[in-house]
């Protein structure tokens, strides 16, 4: 089952992904975990450009940058292992989302193109308020996308919610205030694991 965590910056995803890979561990149970983007090799050097370098890069080759991170992803991780529980930071949703000077459509197109159509089959999106994501933010230093801003990651939010929801994904809102503990628990019972 392929299971993609959802959320803007500081939700807790990665977190999430820890604790998960500690559950699975102790069960001796393999289990994939990735990320978008950076889960191929070719993405590690795609992340660098798109969130730490300081290239101008235009929308269109930012989209671009993310689809080819997304498409090599696919090919290297998605495909090889749909056999397995896959666990993702993120998915084709963030693409779509993030990319909001494009037409939803167009997106849809693309995205469907880079992934070959493979898509989660359930998606946990972590909730931020307002407050938690300024006490957040002011903990860490901000990669590029952090430094747009509360109000474009808060619309950001929006836009994963909406994007999951008109993809019809299978999916389960958690306030990213709950325990952590809590949080890894409803996200096991949600994805049936025992």
């Amino acid at each position: 089952m392929y299971v993609a965590l959802e959320g803007i910056d500081t939700c807790g995803k990665s977190t999430q992904m820890a604790l998960l890979k500690d559950f699975f561990a102790s069960k001796a149970q393999e289990v994939i975990f990735t990320c978008e983007p950076g889960g191929s090799e070719l993405g590690i050097e795609l992340r660098k450009i798109l969130l730490e370098k300081h290239f101008k890069l235009s929308k269109e080759a930012e989209v671009l940058l993310f689809l080819a991170d997304r498409a090599q992803h696919t090919n290297e991780i998605l495909i090889p292992n749909r056999h397995k529980w896959i666990f993702a930071d993120r998915s084709l949703i963030s693409g779509i989302a993030y990319a909001k000077d494009f037409s939803y459509e167009q997106l849809k197109i693309l995205n469907l193109f880079a992934t070959q159509g493979v898509l989660p089959q359930k998606v946990i999106i972590l909730e931020m308020t307002q407050d938690l994501l300024k006490e957040r933010l002011a903990q860490k230093g901000q990669d590029k996308i952090e430094q747009r801003g509360i109000a474009y990651l808060l619309a950001l939010q929006e836009r994963i919610i909406e994007t999951t929801q008109k993809l019809g994904m299978e999916y389960l809102r958690l306030s990213a205030k709950l325990p952590k503990e809590e949080i890894t628990q409803k996200i096991l019972d949600f994805v049936c694991v025992a």
